[in-house]
C-alpha cells in the first residue's frame, strides 16, 4: 500500500512538475506523513531528479539545437545548488522556513509579471542580464536548499532570458532543476539523512509523470501555465505558512 501511495504521489507531483512547476506541493507534504521535515525534504530532492529524466525523454524533439543554450543557464544554477545543498546541511533551522510562505508567494507574483513584459518584449540590456543570471544562481541556492517553488523562479528568469519557444523554455527548467537537484543529492548521500525506500517508488511515479507533463504543456497556451501555476503557489504557501507557524 506505501509503495501504491508513494507512486501516485510521485505521478501527480510529475505532472504538476512539468505544467505549475510545484511538485513538491504533492511530494512534500505526501512525505511528511512518513518522514521529518528535513530528511522528507532530503528525501523528496532525491526522487525529483526523476523528473528531469521523465522530461528529457518526452521533449527530446523540442530540444534539438539549444543544448548550449541550456547548458549556460545550468552552469549558473548549478553552483547555486551546491550552496543550498550545503547550507541545507549546516543551517536547518526555523527562520527560512517561516520566510518561504512569502517567497512562493512573491514568485508567483512574478511569474505573472514576467508574462506581462513576454508580450512586449525588448532588447534586453547588459545589467539586466547579469542581473537575471545572478537569479538563475540564487534560485539555485534556494533549490538546493529546499527547492518548493525554485522551478518558478528559474521559469522567470528563463523567460527573461531566452527568445526560445515557451515549450523549450518549460523543458530547460525541468531539466535545469533535476540536474540542481542531483547536485544537491550527491551532497546529501554522504549526511545520509535520505530514505532511499521512500525515495525510490517515488522517483518511479516522479518520471512517469514527468513524462506525460510535458506531453500535456504543449497544449496549453504559456498564459495558462502562468496562471496555473500562480494558483499552485498560492496554495502551497499557505500550506507551508501553516506548518511553519501552526
Amino acid at each position: 500500500m506505501l509503495f501504491i501511495y508513494l507512486l501516485t504521489i510521485g505521478f501527480l507531483a510529475g505532472i504538476v512538475a512539468a505544467i505549475a512547476s510545484m511538485a513538491s506541493l504533492v511530494s512534500y507534504p505526501g512525505l511528511l506523513v512518513a518522514l521529518d521535515p528535513v530528511t522528507a525534504n532530503m528525501t523528496n530532492t532525491a526522487a525529483l531528479v526523476a523528473t528531469g529524466f521523465g522530461t528529457l525523454a518526452s521533449s527530446l524533439k523540442e530540444m534539438k539545437g539549444y543544448w548550449q543554450e541550456m547548458a549556460r543557464y545550468a552552469f549558473f544554477q548549478l553552483n547555486g545548488a551546491v550552496i543550498g545543498g550545503y547550507l541545507l546541511l549546516m543551517f536547518p533551522g526555523k527562520v527560512f522556513e517561516k520566510l518561504v510562505p512569502f517567497m512562493v508567494l512573491f514568485s508567483g507574483a512574478l511569474l505573472l509579471l514576467s508574462g506581462r513584459k513576454q508580450a512586449e518584449k525588448k532588447p534586453m540590456t547588459s545589467v539586466k542580464k547579469i542581473l537575471n543570471y545572478l537569479g538563475l544562481f540564487i534560485a539555485g541556492i534556494y533549490a538546493g536548499y529546499f527547492g518548493a517553488a525554485s522551478g518558478v523562479l528559474t521559469l522567470i528568469f528563463l523567460t527573461a532570458l531566452s527568445d526560445s519557444p515557451f515549450v523549450v523554455i518549460n523543458a530547460m527548467k525541468g531539466l535545469i532543476g533535476a540536474l540542481a537537484n542531483f547536485v544537491a543529492l550527491m551532497i546529501f548521500i554522504w549526511h545520509g539523512r535520505i530514505n532511499w525506500g521512500v525515495a525510490f517508488p517515488l522517483a518511479i511515479g516522479l518520471f512517469f509523470g514527468g513524462y506525460f507533463g510535458q506531453k500535456m504543456i504543449k497544449y496549453l497556451k504559456p498564459a495558462w501555465v502562468r496562471w496555473i501555476t500562480a494558483f499552485f503557489s498560492v496554495l502551497l504557501a499557505i500550506y507551508l505558512g501553516y506548518s511553519a507557524y501552526k
